[in-house]
């Protein structure tokens, strides 16, 4: 069963889909604040969290960054922000998928299993004997362990960070458009825009870069999209 934790001060609406995603055989426990949800999040485990952008007493963009820090468990925005800017801020943040209000229960069961499937992808170990560890310049990346290192120090990266440098890694050279990373490294349950690919990278070369303005690891390939560079 997988247990979720739905973070929103809209009753109304957490009744609704609070009734509706146990009917699906979830586990749901539900919290109107930030405080009532830190509560829950520091003595129980969580698979997922459905987090509203704003609460009563503080901010969800705060609470998911400190969530992907902590807990790294998957989180959905839930908003009625539609500006495209606020999108794109909640996947620079961590945040693994966005929903904006209001939104049709089946929508939202879609989404989530859409993520977890991609979660699940991204967990298991391949079954094929074939490299799990990659040392690239001062990068150590361990598909296995879901770590990566920079010159011994642990680096905290999102699902969607993870899997897209580890593709880019795999391949030196091999130059990806944005749509072929979103197939390749995200997979086909992947629900965002190609555009949003722009965020996580530029979001990436913020935690594994020296200099994100003048990248050695993830580079822009001006007109098509982006490759690991050579020779690391």
């Amino acid at each position: 069963m997988i247990r979720l934790l739905w973070i929103e001060d809209e009753q109304r609406l957490l009744t609704e889909g609070q009734s509706f995603l146990q009917a699906e055989g979830f586990s749901v426990t539900c919290a109107g604040t930030v405080r009532e949800a830190e509560a829950y999040l520091n003595g129980q485990m969580f698979d997922f969290i459905l987090l509203d952008w704003m609460l009563p007493d503080g901010s969800g963009i705060e609470l998911c960054k400190q969530i992907q820090t902590r807990w790294k468990t998957p989180v959905m925005m839930l908003t009625a922000k539609t500006d495209e800017f606020d999108k794109v801020l909640a996947l620079e943040i961590g945040a693994d998928d966005y929903l904006t209000k209001p939104f049709g229960m089946r929508e939202l069961l879609a989404r989530i299993k859409a993520v977890l499937r991609r979660m699940k992808k991204w967990s298991e170990p391949d079954a094929a004997p074939s490299p799990h560890e990659w040392a690239r310049g001062d990068l150590r990346i361990d598909e296995h362990k879901y770590t990566v290192t920079k010159k011994g120090d642990q680096i905290p990266l999102t699902r969607t960070e993870f899997a897209l440098l580890l593709q880019l890694a795999k391949h030196p050279g091999r130059v990806y458009s944005r749509l072929q990373l979103m197939d390749e490294a995200l997979g086909d349950t992947y629900i965002g825009f190609e555009r949003t690919i722009d965020s996580h990278i530029r979001n990436l070369r913020k935690k594994i870069e020296d200099n994100p303005v003048e990248p050695q690891y993830v580079l822009t390939v001006f007109g098509i999209g982006y490759k690991f560079g050579e020779g690391l």
